[in-house]
């Protein structure tokens, strides 16, 4: 998936960074795979707001996609690719030799008309797009999806441009280095799709306007030094200058760089052998 750039007709565009939709269905989404959305605005069930700057945006229907992977040994078609609106990578509809039809996030290099397969046996081939069991992947193999409790679905190395790594397998375990750095226990039972998710370029794109921001449901931020000192403890003093150099807090007072908020427990796991580079 490549970026687009634009002649800087207007100031809209001037600094646009936006992708391009070759090889994506330009159809609706498959009618018996999504749901609506319910969107708060950011506010709880008393109407208040409790996570500031969500609101607005277009209208969404959520994509139902098919994180576990769970039909074991039949081999499904990629019938399209497809955009999600709800996420940052591609999704691909899969279609099935008894008519049922899924979503499942597109790998890097999928195409139309490839087949992918779901196993639980030593005998699949490790091919982008299969889903197989940590024990039977190969070391060095980059992987996306991954499950962390058998049975329960890939909640791992799911977004655009993401994929982990099998570094080494011990006992019952591997050792899978994540995205970010870290170096975690997974069980090898576990199932995980062979591939990085594609539309690796997302991290490049540029909205280019504060309404391509709204649209999709994002509202303005606000510095605290612009605030009045009501409103945030950056806020007042004489012009720009404001309250001198403070150290950054949240508008409730709480330091945002550096404060460790995690606890006890809590913050320890045993299933973490490198933590991530913080």
């Amino acid at each position: 998936m490549a970026l687009r750039k634009f002649k800087p007709t207007t100031p809209g565009v001037r600094w646009a960074n936006l992708p391009v939709f070759d090889g994506i269905a330009k159809k609706r989404p498959e009618k018996s795979l999504v749901e609506s959305i319910h969107k708060s605005g950011g506010r709880n069930n008393a109407g208040r707001i409790t996570t500031r700057h969500i609101g607005g945006g277009h209208k969404r229907l959520y994509r139902i996609v098919d994180f576990k992977r769970d039909k074991f040994d039949v081999a499904g078609k990629v019938a399209a690719l497809e955009y999600d609106p709800n996420r940052t990578c591609r999704v691909a509809l899969v279609q099935y030799p008894d008519g049922q039809k899924r979503y499942v996030l597109a790998p890097l290099g999928l195409q139309v008309g490839d087949e992918i397969v779901s196993s639980l046996n030593a005998e699949l081939e490790v091919k982008t797009g299969n889903t197989m069991p940590l024990r039977y992947i190969p070391l060095g193999t980059f992987i996306h999806n991954i499950e962390l409790t058998r049975g329960k679905g890939g909640q791992v190395a799911r977004s655009a441009g993401n994929a982990a790594q099998i570094t080494a397998k011990e006992g019952d375990h591997a050792h899978v280095k994540l995205p970010s750095g870290e170096v975690r226990l997974i069980r090898l039972d576990c199932l995980a799709t062979i591939g990085q998710v594609g539309n690796v370029e997302h991290e490049a794109e540029m909205h280019g306007k504060a309404g391509r921001k709204r649209w999709l449901g994002i509202r303005p931020t606000v510095r605290g030094s612009a605030m009045n000192p009501i409103d945030h403890p950056h806020g007042g003093g004489e012009g720009k200058a404001g309250q001198g150099n403070p150290h950054p807090v949240s508008p409730w007072g709480q330091k945002c760089k550096g404060l460790k908020t995690r606890k006890g427990k809590r913050y320890s796991n045993k299933y973490i052998v490198k933590r991530r580079n913080a």
